[in-house]
């Protein structure tokens, strides 16, 4: 009966903390700003890490309350044009393939007032949260950089937003 007990308590406490935040429980918010596209704006964006400055050494979280409904589809191809645009080198066309197949599988659509996550694993990849609950997670590296790219790379098209979500924006 304890043994029954003891799992089941172990069963509530991994269910009680399912969500993005179970992930990073001493994360202490860093910084948040909204993004916008010609003045209509489309989500609120918060950074949350427990360091200050956020690196890639350690796990940090991109939290995403959305303004607007927005398809899953349309997430993905977005962040893939993104991350073509701001890779290094051009990436091959079977990766880009890959990486929008892990997008679909792991967005969902939005409506005003949805959330999703995502939280960096240093060393392994991404885990994405729609609302509470898990919907991937990919040990790629190189995803996860140009995923959290988009957002965290000197030139992304949001700098205002960039500075705001480092918490360096004056």
């Amino acid at each position: 009966m304890r043994a029954l007990a003891a799992v089941l308590l172990l069963l509530w406490a991994s269910a009680a903390c399912a969500d993005w935040r179970g992930d990073m429980q001493s994360a202490r918010l860093v910084g948040e700003g909204d993004y916008s596209v010609f003045g209509v704006r489309l989500y609120r964006a918060q950074m949350w890490s427990e360091r200050v400055p956020v690196d890639y050494d350690e796990r940090f979280a991109l939290h995403l309350t959305y303004a607007r409904g927005i398809k899953r589809e349309r997430l993905a191809d977005t962040g893939i044009s993104e991350m073509k645009r701001l890779a290094g080198a051009p990436i091959p066309p079977d990766t880009l393939e890959r990486w929008r197949a892990d997008m679909l599988q792991a967005f969902v659509d939005v409506a005003p007032g949805d959330q999703l996550s995502a939280v960096y694993l240093p060393g392994k990849g991404v885990r994405f949260y729609a609302g509470d609950r898990m919907t991937g997670e990919f040990d790629d590296l190189e995803f996860a950089r140009a995923f959290f790219g988009i957002w965290l790379d000197p030139s992304t098209r949001t700098p205002t937003l960039r500075k705001q979500l480092l918490g360096t924006a004056q």
